[in-house]
């Protein structure tokens, strides 16, 4: 109402308008100020207060998957951090007992690489304990780097206490678990193909494997029949020329380690010959392929000369084609195809997992000729001391100079990387130490947890879980590493069985680590631990634990160790790669150890984007550094931003989106100030008013707001925070802003201060503040905090320790209905349409400048009869008449049964209120003045407003 202020007419009782605080102390600056909250925050123990407010209540557990302990963090740990806080700070709304305990995943090769790059390599320039003293040292650092960045989100945790998996009780609890699953009779060691990255020297988890595209030999090769004879009687024809089954493949250097060639027992094969350079051949191909075969051997009218199934051919020899000594069987299996390639599939037991499962059925040798650097190893009967890579043009040479090349091409195909080195990796067999999914049926019982102890959100996440541990191999826990928590075995010298006494063992060397940290185990031998008789039959086992066992059984090492925590959780949450990574590792982990699942839900974000849908990166040159956005936006902006995305899928940033979260912010934060500036000297233990002694318009806001908090709740409830942001925006914009607030400015500003009428819309904007300020607490933490203090008589420090709002509503059974202010709010639409025809013909200036007249039919006309004379307020006009329906009378609207004229309001303007009225300078003493202004000057007995 500040155009009041400019009319000279006004200034003699500026004084006696209620305007609000217009030094109302929520400022701008946000970014600025958030930190220093935050310290403030923190210097009061937050955190310990809120678990203090919640002592006894039912607890709800999100257990947090700890980021690597390695580098800073960037948007998608803030989406990440942020939906996770949104989720405890709703919970502890909710009544519940909500603790959040931060962890880090701090062991494993990044580390080791970083410290490398400072230290130098183990046994180069440094010894192994004190390149782990360094490891340790380096992930401490990186911790408190990005717990910093972590809290300054406004992300409420126990920061002072997290769990880290290289805390020496943990990494105590780790073997621990480790011990769990061998009782359980899950552990089994193996000579199996891995995946290996030659950059590492190590073998990798399945988590750690992506996809890219590479370019590859791609070769045909024959394995030629070693006794046609035995060709002849099995297809039942004389076979007199030399025949090759051909296989395709784009590994050429794993060719020294073949061991068979398989086909598919049920796939037709054809006989067919052909003429060639060195004279007629005959080729063993699928039917369904000979034709796409021939045609990249440039190979013309093949004669097919038998059909036959795959089965036939079992057991028959063929001459491997590098290694002169060396025949191969053929062998039937299922994982053949003959939609591509030959229809024949090179098998070695030591570089594939297909070939390894069916190897196990003709008992194949698992040989590995290739070292851990990808150089073949001296044992290699050819190409010993070459690199693989460099081998492979020779390998390709030698099959053409011995004729067995049918076919060579370099293709582009996607093929597993190291997804730190970002290199293609190798399938290598090498003495491990697996987790067996077959072993004691744990693929089938974590399937039946998936089924039917899980909750999916979204719930495709569901299927995808269920089909990458239906697909996946055993899980190779070992690593050769120096920085890890060890595979705590003492392993037969002869035998390669583990001690009979493992069980206890491992608790030994548990209490030791539990002192000394994982150095209690790599600076002893099997003396330390063994009697002497038994320490010279014994190797302590000096693998180090893969890290996704580390942060796979932290429901073991943290949810069941820590008092304030339990298990199973009732929520993770983390990217949407994480159904191959942490969410199916602690599956795997928990159902081996405990036969049930670590969790009740699991839900899943995507990742940032930007707004063409490509991953944020430096190399792209759309990465946005999170400080940037948080200097923009503030924190509140940022997680304004996370909220309002449908985070179950990716999510777009760029400065146009940034810019829409700013307006959003804006326009929820001077609602909030509009609120807070309108209860300027309202004393609630002494001005609030009953709910049903209100004004109507007061009852109706309330009620709207009471709808709005069920929707708001249950969006909670249900994750859906984008629906919480929008419930809470479009209530501003259309409750508040467009409706109800510029309604009341009249009746805030011109009424007596003590009044009836100012009591009343100020009662129900102290509710409004009150259940606002917790709607948008989990999500706009600093604003709702900075609002809260601000809010008259508050009883609670922090907004974070209160509970949801109860929203008085009216009992009145004769209350106008919501149908009835639905019908009002239609006929406001219509007569705010007609008064912007009046005024853009120069007929009427503002609103309050007009005189509205109304032909309504009788239903409609008796809702706009009960509000009287407020009808004139609601509609922010200076005079309205309701008269019964004539369709001749007025303009037509879009309302049935409604027509609206707009004209010139009688009388004239109220010199403090500026309504056009016919009592105006009607009153000697209060020349300018209207009645209802008189009465409410602090000399007046204010006005009375009420209607059914």
């Amino acid at each position: 109402m500040s155009d009041k202020q400019t009319s000279e007419n006004a200034v003699d009782y500026k004084a006696t308008l209620n305007l609000p605080n217009t030094d109302f102390a929520m400022k701008a600056n946000l970014a600025v100020r958030e930190a220093k909250w935050l310290d403030d925050w923190y210097a009061d123990n937050i955190y310990q207060k809120i678990r203090a407010s919640r002592i006894g209540k039912k607890k709800y557990i999100l257990h947090d998957g700890p980021p690597y302990a390695n580098g800073s963090i960037h948007l998608g740990h803030a989406v990440n951090k942020v939906l996770k806080d949104i989720i405890v700070k709703s919970r502890t709304l909710d009544g519940f007992d909500a603790p959040y305990v931060p962890g880090w995943d701090c062991h494993g090769l990044p580390i080791e690489l970083k410290v490398e790059e400072k230290i130098g390599k183990v046994g180069q320039k440094v010894d192994a304990a004190t390149f782990r003293k360094a490891c340790r040292e380096y992930a401490l650092t990186q911790i408190e780097l990005q717990k910093k960045d972590f809290k300054r989100l406004g992300v409420f945790g126990d920061w002072d206490n997290p769990y880290l998996t290289m805390n020496f009780k943990q990494e105590a609890d780790i073997v621990r678990a480790l011990g769990a699953i061998q009782k359980n009779g899950h552990i089994q060691p193996g000579l199996k193909p891995v995946n290996w990255c030659l950059d590492c020297g190590s073998a990798l988890a399945e988590a750690e494997v992506e996809y890219e595209d590479k370019k590859s030999d791609a070769i045909d090769v024959g394995f030629s029949v070693v006794d046609l004879s035995d060709l002849s009687a099995r297809l039942n024809i004389t076979v007199n020329h030399p025949t090759d089954i051909v296989i395709w493949t784009t590994t050429p250097w794993t060719l020294p380690a073949n061991q068979a060639v398989a086909l598919h027992a049920e796939i037709d094969y054809q006989l067919v010959q052909v003429q060639t350079e060195r004279g007629i051949q005959n080729l063993i191909l699928a039917k369904d392929l000979v034709a796409s075969a021939c045609e990249r051997y440039q190979l013309d009218n093949p004669a097919v000369l038998a059909d036959f199934t795959g089965a036939k051919l079992e057991k028959l020899s063929l001459q491997h084609p590098l290694i002169v000594q060396r025949q191969v069987p053929v062998i039937l299996g299922e994982h053949v195809i003959a939609t591509s390639g030959t229809g024949a599939v090179h098998t070695a037991p030591g570089h594939g997992v297909d070939d390894y499962k069916v190897g196990l059925q003709y008992n194949l040798k698992v040989d590995n000729p290739v070292g851990g650097n990808g150089v073949y190893l001296p044992t290699s009967p050819i190409f010993a001391g070459e690199h693989i890579y460099k081998a492979n043009p020779k390998i390709i040479e030698s099959l053409q100079a011995g004729g067995r090349l049918w076919a060579h091409e370099v293709i582009k195909h996607s093929y597993p990387h190291c997804w730190r080195h970002k290199t293609p990796i190798i399938f290598r067999a090498t003495p491990q130490w697996f987790i067996s999914m077959e072993q004691k049926e744990l693929r089938q019982r974590s399937l039946e947890a998936i089924e039917h102890e899980i909750e999916f959100i979204p719930d495709w996440g569901k299927n995808r879980m269920q089909s990458m541990v239906e697909g996946r191999p055993d899980w190779c826990i070992s690593r050769q590493r120096t920085w890890g928590v060890p595979i705590t075995f003492f392993v037969h010298k002869d035998t390669n069985e583990l001690h009979p006494r493992t069980q206890e063992l491992i608790e030994d060397v548990a209490r030791l680590i539990e002192q000394e940290g994982i150095d209690a185990w790599f600076n002893r031998d099997a003396s330390d631990f063994l009697p002497e008789d038994e320490a010279t039959q014994y190797n302590c086992v000096r693998d180090t634990l893969d890290v996704w066992f580390d942060s796979g059984t932290t429901h073991y090492a943290v949810l069941d160790q820590r008092e304030e925590l339990q298990r199973p959780a009732d929520l993770y949450l983390e990217g949407s790669d994480q159904h191959r990574g942490w969410f199916q590792t602690s599956l795997l982990a928990s159902v081996a150890i405990n036969h049930t699942a670590p969790y009740k839900a699991l839900l899943t974000h995507g990742f940032t984007v930007d707004e063409n849908g490509r991953k944020l990166s430096k190399s792209l040159g759309n990465y946005i550094p999170l400080d940037d956005i948080i200097k923009q936006l503030g924190a509140d902006g940022l997680r304004l931003y996370v909220a309002s995305s449908d985070y179950r899928y990716e999510i777009a940033a760029s400065k146009e989106i940034f810019n829409r979260v700013s307006d959003s912010y804006r326009r929820i934060r001077n609602t909030l100030r509009f609120l807070l500036a309108n209860l300027n000297g309202f004393i609630p233990s002494r001005d609030c008013m009953p709910v049903d002694e209100l004004i109507a318009l007061d009852q109706y806001i309330l009620q709207r707001a009471s709808d709005v908090q069920n929707t708001i709740i249950n969006a909670y409830n249900d994750m859906s925070f984008h629906v919480v942001v929008s419930s809470l925006t479009s209530f501003c914009i259309n409750d508040l802003g467009g409706f109800y607030l510029d309604i009341i400015k009249d009746r805030q500003y011109t009424t007596k201060a003590d009044s009836q009428a100012r009591h009343s819309a100020q009662t129900a904007l102290y509710h409004l503040v009150q259940a606002f300020v917790r709607w948008m607490s989990p999500i706009l933490s600093f604003t709702a905090q900075e609002a809260w203090a601000l809010i008259p008589e508050q009883s609670e420090d922090y907004v974070f320790t209160s509970e949801w709002y109860t929203i008085p509503v009216s009992t009145q059974t004769n209350a106008l209905s919501e149908a009835d202010w639905q019908a009002l709010l239609q006929v406001k639409s219509a007569v705010n349409k007609q008064i912007e025809v009046a005024r853009n013909a120069k007929l009427v200036g503002s609103n309050l400048s007009a005189k509205v007249e109304l032909w309504a039919t009788d239903e409609l006309k008796t809702i706009l009869d009960r509000l009287g004379d407020e009808l004139r307020f609601v509609l922010i006009t200076s005079q309205v008449i309701v008269r019964q329906f004539d369709a001749a009378q007025g303009e037509a609207t879009d309302v049935d049964g409604l027509q609206v004229q707009i004209s010139a309001a009688d009388g004239e303007k109220c010199a403090r209120c500026w309504h056009v009225l016919p009592d105006v300078n009607t009153h000697a003493d209060h020349a300018g003045l209207c009645s209802r202004c008189i009465i409410n000057l602090p000399s007046g007995t204010g006005e009375v407003r009420k209607y059914a």
